[in-house]
C-alpha cells in the first residue's frame, strides 16, 4: 500500500522531513531497454464535480491503435511476442536471502485458484504496466506488484481505505494527482494510478537509494522506513532491507513480491500453467466530449458491462461524465465499433442524475418527486434513515431523469415476482463472477447457487448457469437462502482482513459488515469468521 501511512494505516506525520541514508548498494542488475512509448491525448475539460449532466451526443475522439491517440500503441520488443517472457527478460532485482520468499512461494502454492483468478485479471492491464514500468527503466517486478498489492482486483478496498490495484490511501492518491469525488476515484482509474504508483516508487528510488527500501516505503511510509534507517545508524547496524526494524506487514512485502517473480520464473514449480499473453496492447484511451451511462457505452462497444467495469473501474456512478476529463478505456478491436456505433445513436445517453439530498428530507417523498420507490432508493443508494424515515445527513442520490426511468427497476422484486419467472440459462463468460451474474440477473447469489448446485464461487468459463428458475422450483425454494451453506474462516497468525479477502475473493467491506467490525479494529488469531 503507497501510505504515506504507517502499519496501522494513519498517515504519517513526518512525510516532508529530510532524510538521511547510507550508501546503499544496489539491489539490481542492468535493466533492458524500453522501446519508446506515446501518450494519449485526452479531453481537458476542467473536472468540476458539481456540473449537470449533459444528455446530448457524445463525441468519441477515438484513433487507430497506430496512432498516438492510443493510450497503448507503442512498438513493443522484437525479442518476444509473450508478455510473460518480456517480463522475465526485465526482471533484474538481485534474489533475496531470506526464508521468507520460500514461504510465500509455499501460500501461493496451496492456493492455485486465487493465483488462477489473479493472473486472468491481470491480462486486461500487464501490458500498459509493463510499458511504463520499462518506460522509466525500472526493473520489470516492478510490474507486478500489483498481485502483492490487490491480486489485480481493481475494486480492492483495505481497511486503512486504501482503493485499485496499486492501493492508494485517499491522502497519498491526492498527493500525486489522483482526483476523488462522487462520480470519480482516480486511485482506481487504471491509467492514472499506474502513472501515479510509478512516480511514486521512482520518488522513493530517489530518496532510499535501492528497490527494496523504496518498496517497503511504498508499503509503510517514508518516514517509517526512514526512522528505522537512523535508529540503524545510531546504532552502528547495517542500514539494508534485510536489516532493518520494520512493521511485520513490511518485513514480508518485498518477500511475497520475490516469491511471485520465482512463480512467474518457473509456473512449473506451484504446479501453475501460465497461457501466453500477447505482447501487445489491450486497450485503447477513447475521449468523450458528451456525458453518457456505462451500460449504453458498454453496449456500443459491444463488450459485457464486466469488462468495462474492469476496464473502467475508477467511474463509481452508472454515469461516465464527459466533465471528468478522464478518456474511457476500450478493448483495441472494439474502440472503432463503439466510435461508429456512438456516431449513429440518436436516443439520448444519460438516464441518471445526482440529486443532493438533504438531512432531514423523508426518503418517500424524495421517492415520489422521482417516480421510484424507496426500495430502488435503497437499491442504488447507500444512506441511513431515522426511526421516522427521514435521511440522516446530507447524501448525494443517483436517481433516474424524469421520464427516462427503466420501469422495470422501478420496483424491487417481490416473492411473487421471483416465483414468477420462466427458466433462463447463460453461459458463463471468462472473468465472470456469482456477483456480477446476480446483480445483471437480479437475482441473489444464493439462488444461483442454490438452482445450480454450486457449493463454491468459481465459475468455469463456457458452462452454463441458470439464472432464473421456473415457477415450480421458486415456490418450493422461497426460504432458500436461510439454508444456502454458510463460509467459516477461522483467524491464523499473521492474517490480515485484506489477506482474508483475497484468499476468498471478497472485499474487505464485507467481512466487516458480515462479522459487526469496526474499522480499524484488529482481529486476533483464532476469531471464526463467517464469509458469506
Amino acid at each position: 500500500m503507497p501510505a504515506l501511512a504507517e502499519a496501522d494505516g494513519t498517515v504519517a506525520a513526518d512525510t516532508s522531513q529530510t532524510i538521511v541514508t547510507a550508501p546503499a548498494t544496489p539491489d539490481t542488475q542492468p535493466v533492458p531497454a524500453s522501446s519508446p512509448s506515446q501518450v494519449p491525448l485526452i479531453d481537458s475539460t476542467p473536472n468540476d464535480p458539481n456540473a449537470t449532466s449533459d444528455t446530448g451526443m457524445v463525441k468519441a475522439s477515438y484513433a487507430p491503435p497506430d496512432t498516438a491517440d492510443a493510450a497503448d500503441a507503442t512498438d513493443t520488443p522484437p525479442n518476444t511476442g509473450d508478455l510473460w517472457q518480456r517480463i522475465r527478460n526485465g526482471f533484474a532485482l538481485k534474489p533475496l536471502d531470506s526464508p521468507l520468499v520460500a514461504t510465500h512461494v509455499d501460500w501461493y502454492a496451496q492456493r492455485p485458484d486465487y493465483l488462477r483468478r489473479t493472473i486472468a485479471r491481470s491480462k486486461l492491464y500487464l501490458f500498459h504496466i509493463m510499458q511504463e514500468v520499462q518506460k522509466r527503466g525500472m526493473p520489470a517486478e516492478i510490474a507486478l506488484l500489483p498481485i502483492v498489492e490487490s491480486a489485480f482486483n481493481p475494486m480492492a478496498y483495505s481497511r486503512s481505505h486504501a482503493s485499485g490495484i496499486w492501493q492508494f490511501i485517499p491522502s497519498t492518491g491526492k498527493d500525486f494527482g489522483l482526483k476523488q469525488n462522487n462520480w470519480y476515484d482516480g486511485r482506481r482509474d487504471i491509467v492514472a494510478a499506474t502513472n501515479a504508483a510509478l512516480d511514486y516508487l521512482d520518488k522513493l528510488h530517489t530518496m532510499f537509494g535501492t528497490w527494496n527500501l523504496a518498496l517497503a516505503a511504498y508499503n509503510c511510509g517514508e518516514g517509517c522506513v526512514s526512522r528505522a534507517i537512523a535508529q540503524n545508524e545510531a546504532q552502528g547496524l547495517p542500514t539494508n532491507y534485510l536489516s532493518l526494524n520494520l512493521p511485520a506487514e513490511t518485513r514480508h512485502y518485498v518477500p511475497k513480491l520475490m516469491a511471485v517473480k520465482e512463480i512467474i520464473s518457473d509456473p512449473g514449480m506451484v504446479g501453475l500453467s501460465l497461457d501466453s499473453i500477447p505482447n501487445q496492447a489491450y486497450f485503447v484511451s477513447v475521449s468523450l466530449h458528451k456525458s453518457i451511462d456505462v451500460k449504453l457505452a458498454a453496449k456500443l462497444a459491444d463488450i459485457p458491462i464486466k469488462e468495462f467495469e474492469s476496464l473502467n473501474p475508477a467511474y463509481t456512478k452508472p454515469v461516465v461524465r464527459s466533465d471528468s476529463a478522464q478518456p474511457i478505456l476500450l478493448p483495441v478491436d472494439r474502440a472503432a465499433a463503439f466510435s461508429d456505433n456512438l456516431k449513429n445513436y440518436d436516443r439520448p445517453l444519460v438516464s441518471w442524475q445526482l440529486y443532493p439530498a438533504k438531512k432531514g428530507e423523508r426518503a418517500v417523498a424524495i421517492a415520489k418527486k422521482f417516480g421510484v420507490t424507496v426500495a430502488w432508493l435503497k437499491q442504488h443508494n447507500e444512506f441511513k434513515l431515522t426511526r421516522k424515515g427521514r435521511l440522516a445527513a446530507s447524501y448525494p442520490l443517483m436517481l433516474p431523469l424524469r421520464n427516462k426511468v427503466d420501469t422495470a427497476l422501478l420496483t424491487a422484486p417481490t416473492k411473487s415476482a421471483a416465483a414468477s419467472r420462466t427458466t433462463r440459462k447463460v453461459k458463463v463468460k471468462r472473468g465472470e463472477t456469482l456477483a456480477a451474474l446476480a446483480r445483471h440477473h437480479g437475482v441473489s447469489v444464493a439462488e444461483i447457487k442454490r438452482w445450480n448446485h454450486l457449493r463454491g464461487e468459481h465459475l468455469l468459463a463456457g458452462s452454463h448457469l441458470i439464472v432464473a428458475e421456473a415457477d415450480s422450483v421458486a415456490h418450493h425454494g422461497k426460504t432458500s437462502a436461510h439454508h444456502t451453506k454458510t463460509r467459516h474462516y477461522t483467524v491464523k497468525h499473521g492474517d490480515s482482513l485484506s489477506d482474508i479477502a483475497k484468499k476468498f475473493d471478497v472485499s474487505v467491506k464485507d467481512i466487516q459488515h458480515w462479522n459487526s467490525i469496526k474499522h480499524h479494529t484488529a482481529i486476533k488469531p483464532g476469531t471464526r469468521l463467517v464469509l458469506n
